[in-house]
């Protein structure tokens, strides 16, 4: 209980220290074109951090699935509220690329940002962890910051098939949020996220988002960087792309009907159009 308390305190630390950043930088700079991109950066820094420990926790200190899910559920619904319309995902910056949101360089760079955050948020973690905050924060500074297995849990084509559904449910939710009522929306889409996590943590980590597997998953050992590609960046991409499509072409197609579908975040917040 005493790890768990620790690393709950540290996931609040790196959330308000998100969100002082996130303020900061738009009252400092408010009517600069790139504080998107700080937003975007900060943002996405939040989730790979927070998601570090969580996967410690679950990995290294042995938490029960149960209060794992829990707080999965939990840590969505703060990461959704918190973001002010971050996507923190390439998959969802392609996906506003697809449908005209973004222009190929304002999508180029927010991955790009997404990206190098992921990469902070790897590089940061093992500092604070080297502070020994917990028993679970000891251990993992002895066994020098490293995974002992791979993620990846079945064979490669069946693992990306589970990342594929995984981001095709995610990305089909996001489109037909707009069908829930507005205050149930947050709590809607961090529900899908647990039901995904908990249908295919067990094979892949059901991670489904490239940034995130690329800060927690591709330094892992049993698995060429190649391999890790294919299933957590190709996989989500296509699950994406297969979500839009149905939505945005196949259904209104068959329905006869020309709609105009809402852009949104990947974190369930709709994207207003940037000029």
């Amino acid at each position: 209980m005493a790890n768990l308390a620790v690393s709950l305190s540290l996931l609040v630390g790196i959330v308000g220290f998100s969100e002082v950043a996130r303020r900061t930088a738009s009252y400092l700079f408010p009517n600069r074109n790139w504080i998107t991109y700080v937003l975007e950066f900060i943002s996405t820094f939040q989730l790979c951090a927070c998601t570090h420990e969580l996967v410690l926790l679950a990995e290294v200190g042995g938490l029960e699935p149960q209060i794992g899910l829990t707080l999965t559920y939990l840590i969505s619904v703060i990461h959704m509220l918190s973001f002010h319309g971050a996507i923190c995902s390439p998959t969802g910056s392609l996906e506003l690329l697809s449908r005209g949101t973004l222009t190929r360089r304002r999508a180029l760079a927010q991955i790009s940002c997404q990206m190098l955050a992921a990469v902070v948020a790897r590089l940061v973690m093992p500092r604070l962890w080297s502070l020994a905050l917990s028993d679970l924060h000891e251990l993992h500074t002895l066994m020098d910051f490293k995974c002992t297995n791979s993620p990846i849990h079945v064979p490669l084509l069946q693992a990306a098939a589970v990342e594929l559904s995984c981001a095709f449910v995610f990305h089909s939710a996001l489109s037909n949020q707009d069908k829930v009522e507005e205050k149930y929306q947050v709590h809607a889409i961090a529900a899908v996220i647990t039901m995904l996590v908990y249908a295919g943590g067990h094979l892949t980590g059901a991670v489904f988002n490239p940034a995130l597997a690329f800060s927690i998953l591709f330094h892992c050992p049993g698995n060429t960087f190649a391999e890790y590609g294919f299933v957590y960046w190709m996989g989500p991409i296509l699950g994406m792309t297969g979500s839009l499509l149905l939505f945005d072409k196949v259904i209104p197609a068959i329905s006869g009907k020309s709609t105009t579908p809402k852009h949104q975040t990947s974190n369930g917040l709709e994207e207003k159009k940037m000029n």
